[in-house]
């Protein structure tokens, strides 16, 4: 299936491109494939979503005359087709059409070899059959302007981990993952690869076996950095291979040449690429086959950890010869040179790594990185020739056991002028910046909540709740108990929560450091509950089988008016400790409430824990928080309504809970602004519809769930307005985002977060169509048309969060799940923030200069997470 050309043919459509003629490796005439006819067009059904298209397809390939391709076809981007298993057949390919997916299925049972283990974590790792496979076939390929996605991030069906969580969780158990491959090739010749896109695999994406001539030509490979054991295309005993005019970014190696026990791996062209995200430009690590007659040439490599690399140890070490890296360009490349005989320190046996006649010609990297070049030992050395090889800055060098000829100087910028391109988007570009393994590390539990105090200058105060035991399920023996069916005595035993919490804070005088234990009976508290700073720290829990059991529940919002508050709630705290009436006095006297002022349970108490409790605020709980033009919803009006204020308490504890409300239902608050306190959620449930878990403390939320509701069309989770030196914001690990399954909820519409413009009154990032309209840093936030001020404490408002190991349903917008604040032209506009460059580069296009308005010294070098996810899965 590709067009043969004489060697002058070949000479002339390089010429032409702008290349230079070489002689590649590859024995081959290659040059670019032509696509072959179609003996059959499938075409994917409106409403294929879901549907198992493996027979339909299969049978298909099966019918094809050898020469003939099996076309798939979609008429809208949304549609696409899913398939178990398929094999292709001798000579016959798959055409796959622009805009047109062919998914592999998330159902394990499919794939598995036969004992049961695909979709399971074990010692062996090879319980899954790869999604395609060519096998002693001749003239097959896979061609088109579509992609194959191997849904890797997605949940497997029946498990509660995607494909890549369950190699992450092998790599953390040591051991391996039983996970399906997307295309594997085996004791085959001539198999082409031709602009198909190939994309989210969840393991290795292409693999070669004993193949003998391989073509992947202008394809693209697409899959997140994070992604384990998702090496871009792997030729591994086999020979008469060019890979040429593709784009590469992935999770491990980006190419990796292996050979083992069935013969060497040779003549190999790797031809005008691009590289981003993965492991690098590899040999190995298995190479005891025999790896030779190796070209690279006119590569550029970005973002890769390591450049050009060859890997090896006595376990699985041959011969690497004749190696040749030819114009190549690196940028932000940890190590641009790699070559180590040693890749597993602690392996045994007695093959030991051999590389002879490996040259570099004309290589630059032009950002600095390390150059690792070790030999085994001194016979025989490690063999290599340096040309035209530079490296900015000053490399750290590790040489050993190296017979070397030439030195590396320093890199040409001029030789890598516009030699990086973009990965070129086969699909819509997304916005799901994710984090590296290392950069993960700093958001795990222990890290996250170990800081506390002023933003900048936080102090190391150790907190491990889940140690506690609130989170192990301890029995409690109670200082207080809420029974309305019991004979209150004001001492221990008392009708409403309220009453005991002010008995609390009135014993609190005597042991302020002593715990106290409230045990609430299962039944409805239709009060308000404010529980001051003044409180010894309180454990609040309820003995219900489940913590719909016992609920606190009230009804306000921000429109009410303080003397309708009053009205309603004077009663309640007119016997109430100093300290609560303090609280309630600091509402009642308003015009309006205001957000702040609706909250249910109101808490300041530090080290306040809560067990087994639902907290609710009811407003539009009884019709829904939809507009419409009848009965139940007519004139139904949207307000935020807090149904949890957690009021710059430090070390607050959920475990259990439930949060029910729909605008603000959850409201994290810092003693003051630029100030570290630390909330935990765990096994927990959050719901409501816009922006419900907001403020500018750092909160982690562990095994929870996220739920949106879709009553109003539009959903943002989180609104965090975190500041901008403060460490961390919200996290959220091992939770599941989900819906109410309304219809609102099942089209992608709605968003995990948009970062709070706090206190903002215009926008600096956007015109507005007002006429003479202007925003300008100012001591204040104000606005009166048409020109506004706004102040550092807005600005510096910058919302952080970060998800992690979590579910992410399909009602999150996947493309894009971070939004901004309100749109473009409005008064209220701000753009979504990433990282601290966003922030910075955003400043100084609004004309605020950050060091001279604000006093920064610098832009943070390397650039401070905001928003990331690592680890997740779609459903």
């Amino acid at each position: 299936m590709t067009r043969q050309l004489s060697p002058a043919g070949i000479a002339f459509l390089l010429a032409a491109s702008g290349i230079s003629t070489v002689h590649a490796q590859d024995t081959r005439k290659v040059v670019e494939p032509i696509a072959p006819m179609a003996c059959a067009v499938l075409t994917a059904a409106d409403d294929a979503a879901g549907k198992d298209d493996t027979a339909r397809i299969q049978s298909a390939i099966d019918k094809c005359a050898a020469g003939q391709a099996v076309r798939l076809s979609s008429q809208n981007e949304k549609h696409g087709f899913v398939a178990g298993p398929l094999v292709l057949r001798n000579g016959v390919g798959l055409l796959i059409d622009a805009a047109t997916t062919l998914y592999a299925s998330t159902n394990a049972k499919l794939f598995d070899r036969g004992a049961a283990t695909c979709g399971t974590v074990d010692k062996l790792g090879k319980g899954c059959k790869p999604f395609i496979t060519a096998d002693k076939t001749k003239g097959s390929g896979i061609f088109g302007d579509g992609a194959i996605d191997g849904q890797g991030g997605h949940v497997v069906d029946g498990l509660r981990e995607s494909w890549w969580q369950l190699a992450r969780r092998a790599q953390k158990e040591d051991a391996r993952q039983n996970v399906p491959r997307l295309i594997e090739v085996t004791s085959s010749e001539d198999f082409t690869l031709h602009k198909i896109t190939l994309r989210n695999s969840p393991n290795f994406h292409v693999t070669l076996n004993n193949v003998d001539g391989f073509t992947a030509w202008g394809m693209r490979i697409d899959t997140p950095a994070t992604a384990r054991n998702t090496d871009g295309i792997d030729p591994i005993s086999s020979r008469n291979i060019t890979i040429a005019y593709s784009h590469i970014r992935t999770g491990d190696d980006n190419v990796a040449i292996k050979a083992g026990g069935n013969g060497p791996t040779e003549n190999i062209s790797i031809l005008h690429n691009h590289f981003y995200s993965g492991h690098g430009m590899s040999i190995g690590s298995e190479t005891n086959g025999g790896v030779r007659r190796v070209l690279v040439e006119d590569l550029s490599m970005e973002g890769t950890t390591s450049g050009l690399r060859i890997k090896s140890d006595v376990s699985r070490g041959g011969v690497v010869d004749q190696v040749r890296y030819r114009n190549v360009c690196l940028r932000d490349v940890k190590t641009p040179i790699d070559i180590s005989t040693r890749y597993n320190p602690n392996a045994e046996g007695a093959q030991i790594p051999v590389y002879t006649n490996i040259a570099f010609d004309g290589v630059h990297s032009v950002t600095p990185g390390r150059v690792i070049m070790q030999g085994y030992d001194a016979q025989p050395p490690l063999q290599a020739t340096l040309h035209d090889v530079g490296i900015a800055g000053k490399a750290d060098r590790r040489l050993e056991f190296l017979e070397l000829r030439g030195d590396i100087a320093a890199a040409s910028t001029i030789a890598c002028t516009e030699r990086f391109s973009a990965f070129p988007a086969a699909a819509p570009a997304t916005t799901r910046p994710q984090l590296t393994i290392e950069q993960s590390r700093q958001y795990a539990y222990s890290e996250v909540l170990k800081y506390a105090g002023a933003a900048g200058k936080e102090t190391i105060d150790p907190w491990d709740p889940l140690a506690d035991p609130l989170a192990k399920g301890a029995a409690f023996t109670p200082d207080y108990i809420v029974d309305k069916a019991a004979k209150a005595d004001g001492v221990k035993l008392f009708h409403t929560v309220q009453e005991a919490v002010s008995r609390a804070v009135a014993d609190s005088k005597e042991h302020p450091a002593k715990r106290l234990y409230m045990l609430l009976k299962p039944g409805t508290y239709q009060e308000l509950v404010y529980i001051p700073a003044s409180a010894a720290p309180i454990t609040m829990y309820g003995e219900g089988k489940d913590a719909s059991a016992t609920k606190i529940t009230a009804k306000l919002d921000a429109s009410n008016t303080g003397a309708d508050y009053a009205r309603q709630y004077d009663a309640q705290f007119a016997k109430a400790a100093p300290a609560v009436q303090a609280m309630y006095a600091s509402i009642k006297d308003r015009a309006q409430i205001g957000t702040f002022g609706t909250a249910t349970v109101w808490v300041q108490d530090n080290g306040f824990q809560a067990r087994n409790l639902t907290f609710e605020n009811g407003y539009n709980k009884d019709t829904g928080n939809a507009r419409a033009e009848a009965l139940p919803n007519i004139n139904n009006i949207h307000h935020q309504a807090l149904a949890l204020q957690v009021d710059g308490a430090d070390k607050a504890q959920f475990e259990n809970v439930r949060l029910i409300g729909f605008q603000d239902t959850l409201y994290l608050k810092s003693p003051q602004v630029a100030a570290t306190s630390r909330s935990f959620f765990n096994n927990s449930y959050i719901e409501g519809d816009v922006d419900f878990i907001f403020g500018d403390s750092t909160a982690y939320f562990h095994q929870t769930e996220i739920r949106s509701l879709g009553d109003r069309g539009l959903s943002y989770a989180a609104a965090p307005d975190t500041h901008v030196k403060t460490r961390y914001g919200f996290v959220f690990d091992n939770c599941r985002f989900t819906s109410d399954g309304s219809p609102n909820a099942h089209n992608g519409a709605f968003y995990l977060l948009r970062q709070w413009f706090h206190n903002s009154r215009c926008t600096p990032y956007d015109k507005v169509p007002v006429d003479g309209y202007a925003c300008t840093f100012g001591p204040s936030n104000g606005y009166q048309a048409p020109k506004g001020t706004i102040a550092r404490n807005s600005l510096e408002a910058v919302g952080k969060m970060v998800v992690m190991n979590s579910r992410i349903g399909p009602h999150i917008n996947h493309t894009s799940p971070w939004s901004d604040w309100n749109k473009k032209g409005t008064l209220a506009y701000r753009p979504v923030q990433y990282n601290s460059d966003d922030h910075w580069n955003n400043l100084v296009k609004a004309g605020i200069d950050p060091v001279t308005d604000l006093g920064y010294t610098a832009k943070p070098s390397p650039a401070e997470i905001f928003l990331g996810e690592f680890n997740n899965s779609d459903e």
